[in-house]
């Protein structure tokens, strides 16, 4: 591997690790790289701008304000309280409600935080007078959070679909299996983790009373779950295009979040839209240095030197998938997803074709590794908001979040990885897969 490329990777690594904006490390490194290898700074600022200049990234900040609105405006306490009559009176039950609820607005959102603050502020309360321990509240409705991430409109995909060059709408296919998986993991930790847990459990209701209040919550979350309907129906049915859809989005969230819920209000509205620009703007920033540096590492042939390093260790197609994973789970634990996505495609992507991984397949693997790393530390984001949500330590939280990462994550990571068909049984049967 060429000199200048250990060293670019170094600074980049050390400067996350001490806490440098990210933003500034990709910057850091970018000038590093363009100094040692004596390359045309003008050269990079035109394919930095190049990249930047589509309309695909313009889903990206439609997306976090639609989410930012519907948090705002009332939507997840409809979404909790629909989903709780089906699952909620069960010992752990509310747990459960929990996971699907952050599932369910992550078809809304496609933001983990979003996820995290709508839900977890509604649910820390309620989980909190029926017996559930805070550090395991916390801790799972953080881990559910990463749920917004995989079930589509997901940002993650947006930016890997534009990176490698792939349907967006298929790769939002390719991670809902995974989702669902670790849906239905998750909720088997939680139940697992409470088992001898004294909790206060509602009394069970008649199927006529369960009926009766199915039909009542299902009115009041109707504009609610209508929303994910219009945007992926839309999707998929060729009516608009996923960025056509994000706009669709904020144009629906506006009146149903100010008139339907009444949950926000014309001030708080101008502060979620600044909230995104700011988010946005740091984001579109790191894009920029990311992606000149990733092309930098493409000019000194890093990919490729990448590929020919694993595949000496092993020709086993099984083990260097195993390597690949673990790299991944090194990036996430520290940088946050939507920089570990725009650094590892590029660099990972001539591997998994000489492997023969089928890109979408590759999606959901980086979705689920970037998205687990989300909760790992040292970077850990979601488990640092979480505990802030919940007003707990994050010493509470350690030890129940590393269960669920182990036991309701990490099988989530080794089946989308060694099983295909989870990531590939859906863009098939739609016709999404080329």
């Amino acid at each position: 591997m060429a000199p200048v490329s250990l060293i670019g990777i170094a600074i980049l690594v050390v400067l996350l690790i001490i806490g440098v904006p990210v933003p500034f490390c990709f910057a850091t490194s970018m000038v590093f790289m363009l100094l040692a290898g004596n390359y045309d700074p003008s050269m990079a600022l035109y394919f930095g701008y190049y990249k930047l200049n589509s309309l695909i990234l313009l889903a990206m900040p439609l997306f976090i304000m639609a989410g930012g609105i519907m948090g705002e405006g009332g939507i997840g306490e409809r979404l909790v309280g629909f989903i709780e009559v089906f699952i909620g009176r069960v010992k752990g039950g509310l747990g459960a409600v929990g996971v699907v609820a952050c599932a369910v607005f992550g078809a809304i959102s496609g933001s983990a935080s979003a996820a995290l603050c709508a839900i977890g502020s509604i649910m820390f309360p309620q989980m909190n007078e029926r017996g559930y321990p805070i550090g395991h509240s916390a801790a799972l409705i953080s881990c559910a959070s990463v749920l917004a991430l995989l079930i589509p409109p997901s940002i993650d995909q947006i930016i890997y679909g534009w990176l490698a060059e792939q349907s967006i709408a298929a790769c939002f296919l390719a991670t809902v299996g995974p989702g669902i998986f670790t849906t239905i993991t998750l909720c088997l930790v939680n139940w697992w983790l409470l088992r001898q847990t004294p909790l206060v459990t509602p009394p069970k209701m008649s199927l006529k009373e369960r009926t009766v209040e199915v039909g009542r919550r299902g009115k009041g979350a109707f504009f609610a779950l209508m929303m994910p309907v219009i945007i992926l129906g839309g999707i998929y049915g060729g009516i608009f295009t996923p960025t056509e859809a994000a706009a669709v989005s904020v144009i629906y969230a506006i009146p149903v979040a100010l008139f339907a819920y009444r949950g926000l209000n014309v001030k708080r509205l101008g502060h979620v839209l600044v909230d995104t620009a700011t988010t946005s703007g740091v984001v579109m920033v790191m894009f920029f240095f990311a992606l000149i540096l990733s092309q930098l590492f493409v000019r000194e042939n890093l990919p490729h030197q990448i590929a020919a390093l694993i595949l000496g260790i092993s020709e086993n197609k099984y083990i260097i998938l195993l390597m690949v994973n673990i790299f991944l789970i090194f990036v996430g634990m520290i940088m946050d997803d939507v920089s570990g996505i725009t650094l590892t495609t590029p660099l990972l992507m001539p591997l998994m074709r000489e492997l023969g991984v089928n890109p979408l397949q590759f999606a959901a693997i980086i979705g689920t590794n970037l998205g687990m790393g989300c909760m790992t530390p040292p970077t850990a984001p979601l488990l640092y908001l979480g505990a802030r949500v919940a007003n707990t330590d994050m010493k509470s939280m350690l030890k129940p979040t590393m269960i669920m990462i182990i036991f309701g994550m990490l099988p989530g990571v080794l089946a989308t990885t060694y099983w295909p068909e989870l990531s590939l049984w859906l863009p098939r049967i739609t016709g999404f897969m080329r």
